[in-house]
């Protein structure tokens, strides 16, 4: 698959069945349509591609509103989306820019720019409700009959639903604040999960005796939150169990960042640089702030203990990295 950050080149640009969306978390219902465009895509010899933006447009507009508390939970980094992408089988994705520039594109501009000069589009789908152009002023109908001026065929995906209910990113990301893994499994098709590069951390957690993994998250608003059951792919041929606490870890830190930091069972080689990826399994708790470090490294102990609990009730699961199945 190929990556373009912003419209492609002359020399890249070639025709393509498209669909233009956000896709933050690529849930079943995004996939539905990613297999309509591949079809499309097979059936008219063309390339198969995605638009996506960075930021999500709700963000950007929540910044500039002053109110970055209005800006959706994010529940994929670009990494993790653009690998779902990938699985879905699709040729290119153009991860665009959204900035004051691109917000300010009339519907008309969109199309002549964007889909006919810079992608060369012969085919579109997207969701009932999409709206594009500044101010939200395009819909549809106009695109149906922008696509019969200019040569595209335009297609509405129907809603996609589990058990009666409309399948969005909203929903998952609903699933993921309640701690409700096994829901948002069902939308996404698999299980929660999130990938990224080991980096250095302080150290704190080796000091105290439950040494992690840590994994930057970009975004200050990630959908889940809280202290978990999970197991880690990408270190041993098996996924490795573990605890892991997904926050601002308030005991420790007053700056905001956000951290996704996992204790890996029985496990003490290096892997700083590695690519991992964290599988949430079940919710604990809430992240708190403890009085103390001694108060802190207790509440550790115990969530360890339960996520061991939680493992040992699994048939065959391995419950530390040096149980070898």
């Amino acid at each position: 698959m190929k990556v373009f950050r912003g419209l492609p080149n002359a020399e890249a640009r070639t025709p393509c069945a498209l669909t233009i969306g956000n896709f933050d978390g690529v849930h079943r219902g995004h996939q539905a349509l990613l297999a309509r465009v591949r079809d499309a895509a097979s059936r008219l010899g063309v390339s198969s591609a995605v638009m996506t933006f960075e930021p999500h447009p709700r963000e950007f507009f929540a910044q500039l509103a002053g109110d970055p508390g209005k800006a959706p939970a994010r529940i994929a980094n670009l990494r993790d989306k653009l690998e779902s992408l990938s699985n879905a089988g699709i040729d290119r994705v153009i991860v665009e820019h959204f900035n004051a520039n691109f917000a300010a594109l009339s519907p008309q501009d969109f199309v002549e720019k964007v889909l006919v000069q810079g992608l060369h589009v012969k085919w579109l789908i997207v969701g009932g409700d999409f709206r594009y152009g500044a101010k939200r002023a395009g819909d549809l109908a106009m695109l149906i009959e922008a696509g019969k001026q200019y040569g595209f065929e335009v297609e509405a995906l129907p809603t996609v639903t589990n058990e009666g209910v409309r399948i969005s990113s909203s929903a998952v990301r609903s699933a993921l604040a309640q701690g409700d893994l096994d829901h948002a499994e069902q939308l996404l098709g698999h299980a929660y999960a999130i990938s990224g590069h080991v980096i250095h951390g302080r150290k704190l957690g080796r000091s105290i005796g439950f040494p992690t993994m840590n994994l930057r998250v970009a975004h200050k608003r990630p959908a889940l939150s809280g202290i978990f059951v999970v197991q880690v792919h990408g270190l041993e041929g098996h996924p490795l169990p573990g605890v892991a606490s997904l926050g601002v870890r308030p005991t420790v830190d007053d700056s905001g960042r956000v951290l996704l930091e996992t204790h890996v069972f029985d496990y003490a080689e290096n892997c700083y640089g590695k690519l991992i990826r964290v599988e949430f399994l079940k919710k604990l708790r809430d992240e708190e702030k403890y009085i103390d470090l001694p108060t802190l490294t207790a509440a550790i102990a115990r969530d360890a203990d339960q996520a061991r609990t939680y493992f040992k009730a699994q048939d065959d699961a391995p419950i530390s990295a040096t149980d070898r199945i």
